[in-house]
């Protein structure tokens, strides 16, 4: 008998390729699926500690807006004693200047 090429051996070495292709599929989906997972997990992160840096610049804002408001609270509060004691004196300045047109 005569060995001769037939279609069987053909059809054998495509499949064990096409078994070879599926594995390596497989393995890359596999793969893609661990990692993927390993992903989410870390953009979650990401986001929270996004979330947390962003509140903790909101409370250094709000605690920065807070001193300026105590400081301009201040200096209004100093303007206002230096207006009233400006009024004072020239108050004082008018009493005394009316006096002295009174008495000459």
């Amino acid at each position: 008998m005569e060995h001769t090429a037939t279609f069987a051996p053909t059809f054998t070495k495509k499949v064990h390729e096409m078994i070879k292709k599926f594995a390596l599929l497989a393995t890359v989906a596999a793969l893609f699926v661990a990692c993927g997972s390993s992903t989410q997990e870390n953009m979650e992160n990401k986001a929270e500690d996004a979330a947390n840096s962003a509140q903790e610049m909101m409370d250094k804002a709000a605690a920065e807006a807070e001193a300026a408001a105590a400081e301009a609270a201040a200096a209004a509060a100093a303007a206002a004693d230096t207006a009233a004691a400006a009024a004072a004196d020239a108050a004082g300045a008018a009493a005394d200047a009316a006096k002295e047109a009174a008495g000459h």
